[in-house]
């Protein structure tokens, strides 16, 4: 007699390889840790071999897990598209996101996968952009939905906006494990370019509490960041999705000063914007938060 694999099931194997850990899956299955727990073992169990390793880091997929999950995504796709196309939901036509470099790097890939697999109809078109150009087009044509990360640093930040929140983060001072810090005082930076508004807040931030610190490195983007962390050329400050696995978080303390949370989110719809954009806006809205 055939098996039939549970759907529940198979999105718990997504969302726990996308997120890297079954803590933080379970809030996004709205489960709790052991729930998920639970639901991997029942799975492994019906796989008759473990699917995940896991350590300390996390957990990852093994051979027979990388195997199941390229089912998994096809199976799930195509759930949601039949439940779209009974409810006449089919979305079709080209839309195009800003997203920043910022917002979950490591899981973004598989996330936008599972979009275009969902509506094959839909052409999708990403750009990487700065946060600060997002907001500042974000009343022009250049992009029909943008994605923005904002840093809390101040009380009144973002209260009048309409805008779609997916989640906040910590920010965080990471370096390689390999990084020692100097004697001399100085801190040794990475960053992005002056334009990158997280970049002119660690040297505001930093000269208020009169650190001493220099770049030692400046990446295009959070890619070459991550490089220029494991070569150990210096610490940096990241959102907590933004750090790379094998970084270590340097505790706050005297050389160090406390970080505020970040905010991501979706850009206030514009007047008059296609029907098309506002589906998909919720629908992205779904799967990115």
């Amino acid at each position: 007699m055939s098996r039939l694999f549970d759907l529940d099931l198979l999105n718990a194997l997504v969302v726990v390889a996308e997120t890297g850990s079954l803590s933080a899956a379970a809030p996004r299955l709205c489960r709790s840790q052991s729930a998920v727990s639970e639901q991997i073992r029942k799975l492994e169990e019906m796989c008759g071999q473990p699917l995940f390793r896991r350590g300390k880091s996390g957990a990852s997929l093994t051979p027979a897990g990388e195997r199941l999950i390229g089912h998994a995504r096809q199976l799930l796709a195509l759930s949601d598209a039949a439940y779209r196309d009974m409810h006449a939901a089919q979305l079709a036509g080209e839309l195009r996101l800003a997203i920043t470099d910022y917002f979950r790097p490591g899981a973004l890939p598989g996330i936008l996968r599972r979009v275009r697999d969902q509506f094959p109809h839909l052409r999708l078109h990403v750009s990487i952009r700065k946060s600060a150009l997002i907001e500042e087009t974000a009343v022009s044509d250049e992009f029909d939905i943008g994605l923005s990360m904002a840093i809390l640093d101040r009380p009144s930040r973002r209260s009048a906006a309409k805008r779609i929140k997916l989640r906040r983060e910590p920010l965080l001072w990471v370096a390689d494990r390999s990084f020692v810090m100097p004697d001399d005082g100085v801190l040794p930076l990475v960053v992005l370019p002056d334009t990158c508004s997280l970049q002119r807040f660690i040297a505001r931030t930093l000269t208020a509490h009169r650190l001493p610190h220099t770049v030692m490195h400046s990446a295009s983007g959070v890619g070459g960041l991550h490089l220029a962390l494991a070569a150990g050329l210096g610490l940096t400050c990241l959102n907590a999705s933004a750090v790379p696995a094998d970084a270590v978080v340097l505790a706050a303390g005297n050389r160090l000063p406390p970080l505020p949370d970040v905010e991501f989110s979706l850009v206030p719809p514009r007047r008059d914007e296609p029907a098309l954009v506002g589906k998909v806006r919720d629908m992205l809205a779904e799967q990115l938060s």
